[in-house]
C-alpha cells in the first residue's frame, strides 16, 4: 500500500522494529540515555541551541502547549491564517481566552508579511502571533523568515505551527528568533504517531513566568525541569515511539538535514511535474508551493470521492481528498519524511490509470 496522505507517514522497517522492542523504566537510567540522545538530535534538526521538549500527544497538542504555556486569558493575538490548520491555531487560542485577532488570507495563497507589519503597526496591544509554517490543507508554505522578520520589528512573540515542515522543510528556528515552534512525529521524522516535540527559546520562557493560562498535562515549565533534573517526563511517555522516533533521527543525520530539504524539494518537483504532466492543474502556485504536500484541482467532469476510491481499491493508493470547503475540489498527494522521487512515479502512473474510470 502507497501512503500518501500529509501524515502519519509511511515508516522505513528499521523504525517499526525499534517500534517494537520491549519497553524500558521511564524512572530509569535507560530512558534517561535516550531521551537526552533524541532531544540533542532534535535541536539540531529545529537549529536551535534552546531547548527542545518531548510530549506524549499529537501536533495539536502540542499547539495547545504554545498558547498555554506563553499566554494569558485576554492577551490579544494575531492569528495569520492560510487554511484550516491555521484556523485550528487560533481556535485554540480562543478556547483559552485569547483575544484572537484573524488576519486571513485567501485559500491557495502565502500570507503577506507587509499585512502582517501593517496589522501590527494598527494595533500595538498584539501580544504574539500565531501562524502556520507549511499549510497542508492547501499545500502552500508561507515565508516565515519574512513573516518573523516583521513580528520582531515590534518585538511580539511569534509561535509557529511546524507540524508537517520541521525537518522536511528549513526552518532555522534561532537565525529567524521563532519564539515557539511545534511539530509531531508522524509527519517528516519517519515516526508513528505519539509524540509533539516543542521548542522554546529565552523570549518563550520569559512569556511562561508570566503567563496565566491553565496547563497540567501540558506545562512545559514542569517538563523542562524534571528533563534538567532527571532526564524524565513528567508524565508517562509513549517509550515505544521514542525508540522509533531516536532511528529515524539516526537516518535523517545519516542523509544530513540539508540533504533532506533538497529531496523534499526534488520529490515535490516531481509530483508537480507528474500532475501537470497528465493535464491537472496545481490548486497553488508554484513559487509557494509546499514541498511536503501538493494539491491538485479535481478536473471537470471527475468525481474526487471516486477518484480517491479507485486509487485506494485499484491501484493501493492512498490520496488525501480536500478539507472544510475544498472538500470535493481538490485532492492532495502528501510526499514528506520516508519518500522518493520513484514513489512520486508510481502515484503519477496510478493517476493516469485511475482518472479515465473517476467520470462524475
Amino acid at each position: 500500500m502507497q501512503l500518501r496522505i500529509p501524515g502519519p507517514t509511511p515508516c522505513p522497517d528499521e523504525v517499526l522494529r525499534a517500534q517494537s522492542k520491549q519497553k524500558i523504566n521511564h524512572r530509569g537510567k535507560e530512558f534517561g540515555v535516550l531521551i537526552r540522545k533524541v532531544t540533542e538530535q532534535l535541536k539540531r534538526c529545529f537549529q536551535t541551541k534552546g531547548d527542545v521538549l518531548i510530549l506524549t500527544g499529537s501536533g495539536t497538542g502540542g499547539l495547545e502547549a504554545a498558547v498555554v504555556n506563553t499566554l494569558s486569558p485576554g492577551d490579544r493575538v494575531l492569528c495569520v491564517s492560510i487554511g484550516a490548520f491555521g484556523d485550528r491555531f487560533a481556535d485554540i487560542a480562543k478556547a483559552y481566552g485569547a483575544d484572537v485577532k484573524k488576519l486571513s488570507f485567501d485559500w491557495g495563497f502565502p500570507a503577506d508579511p507587509d499585512a502582517v507589519r501593517q496589522a501590527l503597526k494598527e494595533d500595538a496591544a498584539i501580544k504574539a502571533v500565531i501562524v502556520t509554517h507549511n499549510e497542508t490543507s492547501t499545500g502552500v508554505t508561507n515565508d516565515i523568515k519574512s513573516i518573523a522578520a516583521a513580528v520582531k520589528e515590534f518585538d511580539k512573540l511569534i509561535l509557529i505551527d511546524g507540524v508537517s515542515s520541521v525537518s522536511s522543510i528549513d526552518l532555522p528556528v534561532d537565525d529567524w528568533q521563532l519564539d515557539v515552534v511545534v511539530t509531531g512525529s508522524q509527519k517528516g521524522w519517519m515516526t508513528p504517531p505519539g509524540l509533539a516535540m516543542v521548542s522554546m527559546n529565552q523570549k518563550a520562557w520569559q512569556a511562561y513566568e508570566k503567563s496565566r493560562m491553565p496547563k497540567v498535562y501540558w506545562d512545559l515549565g514542569r517538563a523542562r525541569k524534571i528533563f534538567d533534573e532527571k532526564g524524565q517526563t513528567p508524565w508517562t511517555p509513549a517509550v515505544s515511539t521514542l525508540y522509533a522516533l531516536d532511528v529515524g533521527l539516526d537516518l535523517i543525520e545519516k542523509e544530513g538535514l540539508h540533504n533532506v530539504f533538497i529531496r523534499h524539494a526534488r520529490v515535490a518537483r516531481a509530483a508537480r511535474d507528474g500532475a501537470k504532466s497528465l493535464g491537472l492543474t496545481l490548486f497553488a502556485k508554484e513559487s509557494h508551493a509546499s514541498n511536503t504536500v501538493t494539491a491538485i484541482n479535481v478536473p471537470q467532469g471527475v468525481d474526487g470521492k471516486k477518484l480517491l476510491q479507485i486509487l485506494r481499491e485499484e491501484h493501493q493508493v492512498v490520496l488525501s481528498g480536500g478539507q472544510q470547503k475544498l472538500e470535493g475540489k481538490i485532492f492532495r498527494i502528501g510526499h514528506l519524511g520516508w519518500v522518493s522521487e520513484e514513489d512520486m512515479t508510481s502515484v503519477i502512473s496510478a493517476l493516469k490509470q485511475a482518472l479515465p474510470k473517476a467520470k462524475a
